[in-house]
């Protein structure tokens, strides 16, 4: 049977994965789809930067991904650049010219997904995103089609590698948060400019994606509340611990009676938990349905093969749904009819809390915290205290009994304006439902 073309636009990591397994793979490949699946072209925007794969003799390889986009030899074109800006006019210009689209996009199917979905459908071409959202688990595939029929009540996340990394390591190692950092760029698992990896902001993308799949809510990231893990240190684990739990990452969605909740922030999770023991690179989503009740899915974040098989399993459906038709058997997005969604305010939410403080020590300090906490009706929980020798540096931890979120970052508020204050207190959520 004839064979389908690919065209590979972005020669990065993730790229050099899909190259990679399309050609060690062929006759593996070949003999799952019962046609050959084949690399008509490459464009590499960075050509002059770095040597181009393997397997590539005979290929198109060309610098204007208009040059593949447009080739006639390409059935089947795959977006792994990244960004909104040229990525959605590489997307928009495939579908527009018939040809199937696999992307790792996740911040581009959050914001404009639906809208590309609407026109694949309508080109009759297949658009596939697996390796969108952690790259070595096929939450997509799990979310559209295989718990399709139960109803999702929500789902917690551990989305973002980097960030797991980096928490991992403090806590196994006891290393500041910007030593860390630094080696998890040069291990490439952090970029140049961090902020997108430890401020949250590529989990929400994830997070915004997965909603989209698990309720049909299309929702804007910016809404999303998100807090990083710039904060967190060796003694943070060191009270966690004394509190029965870890700290990691959390993306965490809720689908209530009023609406939903999202958010993406560090937090507190028991260590008699399974998420508790995601460590290192590696992610992890837990889902919680009304009919399957929970469901766990586990696997390598990111990387060029993990996220390099999602690549090639989205080509190999793609020429499945080109050669043998249907190509709108299963919705993009799970859902017809994705609806505008704004998320439930934050601060309606009832949970624990872990309040770290760094005092210069003083006689009254507790006293007077905990009359902030009875003044907006908030209960302690327990107050713990580990040795530490340096008085004008001196860290200890309340926890505080379910309270909502907007009284507690009031009463956080007053705190923080004491002058014994070394820093604003960090609070982070004590996930006790997992």
């Amino acid at each position: 049977m004839r064979e389908v073309k690919v065209g590979i636009i972005g020669l990065g990591t993730v790229g050099g994965g899909a190259i990679s397994i399309l050609t060690r793979n062929r006759e593996q490949i070949e003999r799952k789809l019962g046609f050959p699946l084949t690399i008509a072209a490459v464009c590499d925007l960075a050509a002059k930067s770095r040597a181009l794969p393997e397997g590539l003799e005979g290929v198109l390889v060309t610098e204007d991904w208009r040059e593949l986009v447009f080739h006639p030899g390409v059935d089947v074109v795959a977006e792994l650049v990244g960004g909104t800006g040229a990525a959605r006019e590489m997307v928009e210009a495939a579908i527009a010219n018939g040809k199937a689209v696999v992307t790792a996009n996740k911040e581009l199917m959050g914001l404009q997904g639906v809208a590309l979905g609407r026109r694949a459908a309508e080109k009759g071409v297949p658009l596939a995103m697996e390796a969108s959202v952690c790259g070595g688990i096929p939450i997509h595939v799990v979310l559209k089609q295989a718990i399709c029929a139960d109803s999702v009540r929500g789902f917690y996340g551990i989305l973002k590698r980097t960030s797991n990394y980096i928490l991992t390591e403090i806590e196994q190692h006891g290393k500041a948060f910007e030593d860390v950092l630094k080696e998890a760029q040069r291990l490439g698992f952090a970029e140049a400019n961090p902020t997108a990896d430890v401020g949250g902001f590529d989990a929400r993308s994830k997070l915004v994606l997965l909603a989209l799949l698990a309720f049909g809510a299309r929702v804007e990231p910016a809404s999303v509340p998100t807090e990083g893990i710039e904060r967190i240190t060796p003694t943070d684990f060191r009270y966690a611990r004394q509190a029965g739990c870890t700290i990691r990452l959390l993306c965490a969605a809720e689908s209530t009676g009023s609406g939903i909740f999202l958010s993406v922030r560090p937090s507190l999770i028991p260590l008699n938990t399974i998420l508790a023991g995601v460590q290192g690179a590696y992610n992890a989503v837990w889902v919680k349905g009304d009919f399957g009740a929970d469901t766990f899915y586990y696997g390598k974040g990111a990387g060029a093969s993990p996220t390099g098989v999602a690549v090639v399993s989205d080509l190999m459906r793609a020429a499945r749904e080109l050669r043998y038709g249907n190509a709108a058997r299963v919705s993009p997005f799970s859902f017809t009819d994705p609806r505008d969604v704004e998320p439930r305010p934050i601060g309606e939410q009832r949970r624990p809390w872990f309040l770290r403080f760094r005092v210069a020590d003083q006689p009254g300090i507790i006293a007077a915290l905990s009359a902030i906490l009875a003044e907006h009706e908030i209960s302690i929980d327990a107050v713990l205290q580990l040795p530490d020798q340096d008085w004008r540096n001196l860290p200890f931890v309340i926890t505080v009994e379910a309270t909502e979120e907007s009284r507690l970052r009031l009463a956080l508020d007053r705190m923080a304006r004491f002058d014994f204050m070394v820093e604003a207190p960090l609070a982070l959520p004590m996930e006790s439902g997992l």
